[in-house]
């Protein structure tokens, strides 16, 4: 199972999930689905998440057993 940290990192951001969604090219449920671990992103989707708040991916992101 893959962990997020992306509401952490949206709130560090002053960010709201519609933001993050279009900085990212998805849309704002999908957000909410990634931050609610009902949705794993793709590799791309990862990748642009992590670039827009300037750390690597292994910051945002974990995987879990």
């Amino acid at each position: 199972m893959i962990k997020n940290r992306i509401k952490e990192y949206r709130a560090r951001y002053n960010m709201k999930q519609e933001e993050l969604a279009a900085k990212t090219g998805v849309r704002r449920e999908t957000i909410g689905n990634l931050e609610k671990g009902r949705y794993n992103p793709s590799l791309v989707l990862a990748w642009r998440i992590a670039e827009v708040f300037g750390v690597p991916i292994e910051e945002v992101f974990t995987v879990e057993d």
